[in-house]
């Protein structure tokens, strides 16, 4: 199995050298990652200038940076080495839970994986006061985890979270929906200029069976997404009542 790896916080992560070491396990493994952060890069793709590609070695792993996004290190990866059978994204230094998805740059990769019709997972753990997860701690879980949806083919893309502390086990979850959780907030810089900063509001509250909710309980949190934005529900109702319409004035 060919597997490549990306992720937004950068090639010198610590996060995405422990997810190549627990990736190893399970095939060939190549990083391609972004040169610099890129975090809440959402799924853009550069297509203003060109990209370069540059070699990085990471210990034993074949690694290379790229000026741009994780989507667009998705894209040069699978274009340069063929075979790819499944890209993982991570493991972020930061959840990605909730409404944060809309937005993340490492479940982006894992997203564009999806889009080429190949298999994507992004990994992600707190970083609370930009102190640096326990990744050894964390390797038999991310193996645990990857074993487990390996065996389950028919799930293309699947946003994983890690619990700051040890994990008590895994949960299967839906996607947390409460509401937005961020908000501009003004400020002036040295010149006394006005700029602006975005920031996360906290949630104080989840519904049972959310990615948070799981999180919050000490659990490793698996949620299966899909592609398909189209709300069907909402898609029926409106064609059913046109239907009625047009039989109504016939």
């Amino acid at each position: 199995m060919r597997i490549l790896i990306t992720n937004d916080d950068g090639v010198y992560s610590p996060g995405i050298a422990a997810l190549a070491q627990v990736a190893a396990h399970f095939g060939e493994v190549r990083v391609v990652a972004p040169d610099v952060e890129m975090s809440s890069a959402a799924q853009s793709i550069t297509a203003s200038r060109p990209l370069t590609v540059k070699r990085t070695p990471l210990d034993a792993i074949e690694a290379y940076r790229v000026n741009g996004t994780p989507g667009d290190c998705v894209m040069i990866g699978t274009t340069l080495w063929d075979g790819v059978n499944l890209v993982l994204s991570g493991i972020n230094l930061g959840s990605n839970l909730g409404n944060a998805l809309w937005h993340s740059g490492t479940l982006a990769g894992a997203k564009q994986a999806a889009l080429l019709g190949l298999r994507g997972i992004a990994f992600s753990v707190p970083a609370p006061d930009n102190a640096q997860p326990r990744f050894e701690e964390l390797k038999p879980w991310a193996k645990t985890v990857l074993e487990k949806l390996l065996e389950a083919p028919d799930l293309p893309l699947v946003n994983v979270n890690f619990p700051a502390k040890p994990p008590h086990g895994i949960a299967w979850t839906s996607q947390s929906m409460r509401y937005y959780d961020g908000k501009v907030v003004p400020g002036k810089d040295p010149m006394g200029r006005t700029h602006y900063w975005y920031t996360v509001i906290p949630v104080d509250a989840t519904e049972q069976g959310t990615d948070r909710w799981a999180i919050e309980q000490g659990y490793v949190s698996l949620t299966p997404l899909r592609l398909d934005l189209t709300d069907h529900p909402k898609l029926d109702t409106v064609r059913k009542v046109e239907a009625w319409k047009k039989l109504k004035f016939a």
